[in-house]
């Protein structure tokens, strides 16, 4: 079961969240939050496997919360999902900063939604490549990291050619087709990557590779 967490200060969407989710035969709703200090303390309480966060709440926004959970060592399995009704880049771009592994605007079709909680759960960041290549651009524009900072030494040529793909915000199918390989050595190379660099998930590769500047901004695949 996918276990999952509703953080949002409106009653009714959160009904409607709970209603959705739980008639799926593999996810549970465990907890519900209306503030965003509600969500940290119910978060450490039932580590929940994925967590619906809204960003504007009361009592500490979504973006706080999201970076007090993630920070938690007890929490490392846990997903986070940013839901707003603000398509911004500003708030997209902070919500992978937090270590967010995906975006969604409340309006999201129901199986959308599903599909999400589901591709998260798995391990992959909920960022199409048009949304990667455009936010991350903006983070690699207002970022004051120097690509040394990044210790790319630590991995392999191959797996840089990866980060970078990684980075242009191909899935491991297309990366396999990029560099003729399979799909598994492709999924492997991404999670020696994560391993070598300490990152948690996909999201935070793509940060990676734009700040180490394997990816520049304007770059398309």
């Amino acid at each position: 079961m996918i276990r999952l967490l509703l953080a949002d200060d409106q009653n009714l969407i959160r009904a409607g969240f709970r209603a959705l989710l739980d008639a799926e035969p593999d996810m549970e709703v465990v907890a519900e939050a209306g503030t965003g200090r509600d969500a940290v303390r119910l978060a450490e309480r039932e580590a929940p496997d994925v967590v619906l966060m809204d960003i504007r709440m009361p009592d500490g926004d979504g973006l706080a919360a999201t970076r007090q959970i993630l920070a938690n060592p007890r929490l490392v399995h846990t997903r986070i999902i940013i839901l707003t009704t603000f398509e911004l880049d500003e708030y997209i771009a902070e919500a992978v900063r937090a270590g967010a592994a995906g975006f969604l605007v409340k309006d999201t079709e129901p199986e959308e939604l599903i599909r999400a909680v589901r591709v998260v759960h798995d391990g992959d960041a909920l960022l199409s490549p048009s949304v990667t290549r455009r936010i991350m651009a903006q983070l690699a524009l207002h970022s004051k990291a120097a690509s040394k900072t990044v210790p790319l030494h630590q991995i392999t040529e191959r797996e840089r050619e990866v980060l970078a793909l990684v980075g242009e915000g191909l899935n491991n199918a297309e990366i396999a087709e990029r560099l003729f390989i399979t799909p598994l050595t492709a999924k492997t190379h991404v999670s020696r990557i994560m391993t070598k660099l300490l990152v948690r998930d996909r999201a935070q590769l793509v940060v990676l590779a734009y700040e180490s500047g394997l990816v520049r901004p304007g770059w398309s695949s």
